[in-house]
Formats: structure tokens, sequence, C-alpha cells
């Protein structure tokens, strides 16, 4: 059996003690932290293996960085900040700069950071238009909206990542 005196957790944790009843759900739910974070930050934790006294690391759930266009992103098993910089087309820098306090070496899975806006200018080809994303937009729904297919956006845009749209970024939609 762990023996709490004597685990150490990495930063940004706590040790926890398992308790009658308790589950990796309700521990999260406790702590306000997502359980793939619980189980990244005790490797080798058998979740459904639970043992009354045993010691795990619990990530505290940091609150969201400062974000004006509220574009967060939870961190995925993998993800580096380097890999998520080019997922939404931001530079390296830019993404650091948004994150203060967030150590680029050590990102935490379920971990929250903002992505600033691209602020790539647009210049869209004659008889297109520029449209500014809003919260909830994809490409499909503005396809709907200005009655146009999909591929049409796709081709107006082909330097933009359509699963990484950002509330406030400008790309171009053709006109009909």
């Amino acid at each position: 059996m762990d023996n709490f005196c004597c685990r150490r957790c990495p930063p940004g944790t706590v040790p926890y003690a398992i308790r009658p009843g308790d589950t990796l759900y309700r521990i999260a739910q406790r702590y306000n932290t997502p359980i793939p974070a619980i189980i990244s930050a005790n490797p080798g934790l058998s979740p459904n293996f639970l043992r009354i006294g045993q010691i795990i690391c619990v990530p505290l759930q940091q609150q969201p960085p400062p974000c004006p266009q509220k574009n967060f992103y939870n961190v995925r098993p993998g993800d580096t900040l380097n890999e998520i910089a080019q997922r939404f087309n931001v530079s390296l820098d830019d993404l650091i700069e948004a994150n203060p306090g967030v150590d680029p070496d050590a990102l935490n899975v379920g971990q929250v950071i903002c992505i600033p806006l691209a602020t790539l200018p647009v210049a869209c080809p004659q008889g297109s238009i520029t449209y500014i994303i809003r919260p909830g937009d994809n490409f499909y729904r503005i396809a709907l909206r200005f009655n146009i297919a999909v591929a049409d956006v796709v081709r107006a845009n082909p330097n933009v990542n359509p699963n990484a749209l950002l509330v406030g970024q400008r790309i171009c939609v053709p006109r009909r």
C-alpha cells in the first residue's frame, strides 16, 4: 500500500488517499480536474482497481489564462506547444506569450491554454467576401449560411485548418 507521508507528487498536483467509494470520476469532480489528467499524473494507475489508502497525485485545475476571444484548448495526450501552434496557425512565441505561467516543456493532459487569434492578413479573391468567425462556426454552418458548398469554402481558404477555427479569425467566403 502506498504511504501517504512519503509519496512525492509533481508540481501542480496534490497527494490524495483513496477512500471507500472513491472512483476517478468522483475524485475528478471533487478537484474539478479531468480524469485523463489524473491518469496522466499517475503512470501505471489502474482506474478500475483503486485501493483504499492508495495514494495518487491529483492535478489541480488552474484557472484558465485570460483569453480575449475565449479560444480555449484542452491539452491532449502527446500535445506539444509547437504542434498546437501549428494546428491553429499561430506562432509559438504568440502561444507562449498568451499563456504566462505555462511551462512549454511540461504540458499536462487536460490543462487549459489560450489560443491567441492568428492575425494573418486575409486577401480574398475577387468575388469573395471576408467573413469573421463567430462562436460555434464551422465550414459547414458557414456554407449553409451563404448557400454555397462546403468545398467552395475550403477551396477559398487553402491555408485554414477547418478543424481549428478561432473566434475572430478572418476567412474568405465565395459569393454565389
